[in-house]
């Protein structure tokens, strides 16, 4: 699974490039939109540094993307048909949160996520994260602590939560064993 992460990052970092590059923004501008510094945004795109999932979720967020949507741009036009040995990977560098996109197509209006939180680790989104979208987490072992806006969930293994309304939303592994759960998010 190294390799896989680590070939995607690269893929990642040139897709972030691209994406600001496309829009003729500078450093400056993606940094003020994004609210990611611009000496962390530059060595990003160089490889010299992986972001974190908060990182890359403001940084798709500046793009009019979700994180899914960054990560299918990364990887290039997928084919219906998902194999689990094509599909990217990702490691939150500070977390160890594993995140595989399981299936995604920029012409679907629905994503797959599988991920993976290791134990005491958590992950806080912004509410812009989730602008025209709708998410759907199915905990498939484990325990996962959600909190969105400013109610608590506490799921475990089986249990499903639809999101409400965008706000900001932490997703958190309180227990000493990992966790895992799928995210389903459909677009509009």
């Amino acid at each position: 699974m190294t390799t896989i992460v680590d070939d995607f990052s690269l893929k990642l970092a040139e897709r972030l490039r691209l994406e600001r590059d496309s829009r003729g923004w500078s450093l400056s501008d993606l940094a003020e939109r994004s609210g990611v510094a611009k000496a962390t945004i530059s060595k990003i795109e160089r490889a010299e540094a992986s972001p974190t999932a908060a990182i890359l979720v403001r940084l798709s967020a500046a793009f009019g993307l979700t994180l899914a949507g960054l990560m299918l741009r990364a990887e290039g036009q997928p084919d219906r048909l998902s194999r689990i040995a094509d599909q990217p990977v990702w490691r939150d560098p500070e977390t160890g949160y594993v995140r595989r996109q399981v299936f995604g197509r920029p012409d679907h209006p629905v994503e797959l996520v599988e991920v993976e939180m290791p134990a005491g680790q958590r992950v806080t989104l912004p509410k812009s994260s989730y602008a025209h979208i709708r998410q759907i987490v199915w905990v498939r072992r484990g325990s996962l602590v959600l909190s969105e806006g400013g109610d608590r969930y506490v799921l475990g293994a089986g249990d499903c939560l639809g999101f409400g309304a965008p706000a900001d939303t932490t997703f958190a592994n309180e227990t000493s064993a990992p966790c895992e759960y799928v995210v389903a998010l459909a677009r509009g």
